[in-house]
């Protein structure tokens, strides 16, 4: 019997395979040595045979070099934290290549000179919003708020409603945040009520400004009472306005969603939002507000610590001026559209048990809690659900009475031959492992 250890080759001699000589100027040598180094422990394994190795390596590669997965979002939640919130649109992956090399981020190419950075994104975002006197983009929401308090409240005092006090998700919460900058909380009204005289009466010399904060991940119902940004508008300091969502103008399917327009032609002085939720954009942090507020911000040296890139910039341009992104699809599809969908798929899976039904989709992502989407859903048994999620291309769904259904309303119609696909792999591959 030949030893396994004595025919398994050398792995600079696998390495030197033409394939695999590619691969590491695409994915790097680090991606492909640990690809030819499982196959020849599998070799020794004799788990494959050593004229095979190079095959078996060169197939494992990955597509790129990331340990991420492109992901078919089926669980029925449209901006999804876990799967990375807003999908960009095409556009703005194309503005993404486009801005990966050298670009005129910063650079007036017609004169040669120094311009301001990502004025075209800048110029889009006020467009899109022209209550807006002043606009500016910093790395996420968070960070938004954390500019404004830096620039405006640092060892002063910040007037916010008790029942305002949110968690903004993975334990961070509002308070910490502003506190952690050097600025303090003043609390006022009570968790479920609030009213103009509370904060009127707790404005002293040490305030800098009030924070009107949206909860956008809760609900308090029953007996409750909150101050409109028209009423806090009245009141003498600067009003800061957290959206949350990023929705920019009124949606006629989120009705109680508030948006920057809406808050600042109430009177708020400064409006902040997220761009990866409602607006559908890449992760950065949107201030909107009063020409003169916005500019002392983008000028604060603390901005420079928060600066946003070239790539979010293009993908934030884009997702203005180009055509609806995937979140913007997916809060106006109907739930006719998406059961003619669903029936469609259900029919190339005819004999495995697979039925079309009625669901109720969800916003997500911090935004409009409470709101049902009508959608529809495929049901095929929940035993599918680890072999759709490890599958290529993952497939999330969610577990409702012993079912998996695959809502449709965030998964764009390109992709239901692929979720036929990876179904019938599915099928196979629990019962192989049967």
């Amino acid at each position: 019997m030949q030893d396994s250890r004595r025919a398994t080759p050398r792995t600079d001699h696998v390495l030197a395979d033409p394939r695999l000589a590619e691969a590491v100027g695409v994915l790097g040598i680090g991606i492909v040595k640990r690809a030819v180094t499982l196959a020849l422990q599998r070799c020794r394994a004799d788990e494959l045979d050593p004229g095979a190795v190079a095959d078996w390596a060169w197939e494992s590669l990955p597509a790129a070099a990331t340990s991420m997965r492109r992901v078919i979002n089926a669980t029925g939640v449209v901006v999804h934290t876990n799967l990375g919130r807003a999908p960009l649109s095409q556009a703005a992956v194309d503005a993404i290549q486009i801005a990966a090399g050298a670009t005129d981020v910063e650079m007036d190419l017609e004169s040669g000179r120094r311009s301001r950075r990502g004025e075209a994104a800048l110029a889009a975002l006020a467009a899109a919003v022209p209550s807006a006197g002043g606009v500016h983009v910093v790395n996420n929401g968070a960070a938004a708020l954390a500019l404004v308090t830096c620039a405006l409240a640092m060892g002063r005092n910040i007037i916010v409603a008790r029942g305002e006090m949110v968690e903004i998700g993975d334990g961070f919460r509002l308070p910490e945040l502003i506190e952690s900058i050097g600025a303090t909380l003043r609390e006022v009204g009570t968790t479920n009520r609030v009213r103009l005289a509370d904060y009127e009466s707790a404005i002293d010399d040490d305030t800098a400004y009030v924070l009107k904060v949206h909860p956008s991940n809760f609900l308090v119902s029953g007996f409750t009472s909150s101050v409109a940004v028209s009423e806090l508008a009245t009141l003498p300091v600067p009003v800061v306005a957290d959206i949350g969502s990023g929705l920019l103008g009124p949606h006629p399917r989120l009705p109680d969603e508030p948006s920057a327009s809406a808050w600042l032609d109430a009177g708020a002085d400064l409006v902040t939002a997220s761009g990866d939720k409602l607006l559908g954009g890449p992760q950065c942090g949107l201030m909107l507000g009063e020409a003169s507020l916005v500019d002392r911000l983008r000028r604060h040296p603390f901005a420079r610590a928060v600066r946003v890139d070239k790539l979010t910039l293009a993908a934030l341009e884009a997702t203005l001026i180009g055509p609806p992104p995937p979140v913007s699809t997916s809060l106006t599809v109907t739930a006719a559209q998406l059961h003619a969908r669903a029936t469609r798929i259900c029919a190339a899976l005819d004999g495995i048990g697979a039925a079309v039904v009625d669901s109720a989709a969800a916003v997500g992502g911090g935004g409009a809690p409470g709101v049902e989407l009508p959608s529809a859903a495929l049901a095929v048994p929940a035993s599918l659900a680890h072999a759709l999620r490890v599958g290529d291309p993952p497939v999330v769904g969610r577990v409702e009475r012993g079912r998996l259904l695959l809502d449709l309303i965030a998964v764009a119609p390109a992709d239901d031959a692929l979720i036929v696909e990876a179904i019938h792999r599915a099928i196979h591959a629990t019962k192989s492992s049967a």
